[in-house]
């Protein structure tokens, strides 16, 4: 194995404080352990028109990276869980996925409102279908709107547009240092999570036996899902 490893992953804020809290988890254990962070732009992180919903279960977030694995450019590769395809690229693995920091949807609201106490037709911003559906069945009078952009970026666009307010995970915002902005904490009856949000996966070459045991001691699954 080599001294250094090289970890690929997407260049944004939220991306690279995903790979300091893995690169925390593995020195625990191996105290010695020495990386090199590669930034990878991924097709997702350039093209912030197409609605997530419309490639949910694709490569849109991991593609590039995971390209960059298979050429042997990197040794492992760093996703949110929730943005792994459905399919994997031939040949690769996913070595270990992590104990989510926390799996909820929060809401962030101009002028603090809760879900309860917006006007009829309220707009909320989201891109994910799943958020769509959900908050449709809780309240048919919202208008939906598209969002995309990094965390800060949607924020922004809240506070620039006539949004009412936007839907996001908590798990970006309590890595980023930004749990302040959380107007509310949505419970599982109105919002079921995704069920792998706030995890990370890291992902390896199939035939690289020494790295998928390395990274086994991070990885919170059982042995069962591991090897599905």
């Amino acid at each position: 194995m080599p001294k250094i490893y090289r970890i690929g992953t997407r260049n944004s804020p939220l991306a690279l404080k995903q790979v300091d809290e893995i690169l925390a988890s593995l020195k625990e254990f191996y105290p010695g352990f020495r990386a090199e962070i590669i930034e990878i732009d991924t097709f997702g992180d350039k093209d912030k028109i197409t609605p997530i919903s419309g490639i949910e279960g694709s490569d849109f977030f991991t593609r590039e990276i995971d390209e960059a694995l298979l050429r042997q450019e990197i040794d492992l590769a760093i996703h949110s869980a929730k943005d792994l395809p459905d399919k994997l690229e031939d040949g690769l693995l996913v070595a270990a996925i992590t104990k989510s920091i926390e799996s909820c949807d929060v809401l962030i609201s101009k002028g603090n409102l809760k879900i309860d106490e917006f006007k009829v037709g309220a707009k909320i911003g989201t891109s994910s279908l799943r958020r769509k559906k959900q908050l449709k069945q809780y309240r048919s009078d919202f208008q939906i709107v598209d969002i995309r952009g990094n965390i800060q970026e949607r924020i922004n666009k809240l506070y620039a547009s006539d949004l009412d307010a936007i839907l996001i995970a908590a798990a970006g915002l309590l890595r980023l240092g930004l749990e302040d902005k959380i107007t509310q904490r949505l419970p599982q009856e109105i919002m079921q999570p995704h069920p792998y949000q706030g995890a990370l996966a890291v992902c390896v070459r199939k035939d690289d036996f020494e790295l998928i045991n390395f990274l086994r001691i991070i990885d919170t699954r059982s042995v069962s899902e591991a090897t599905t």
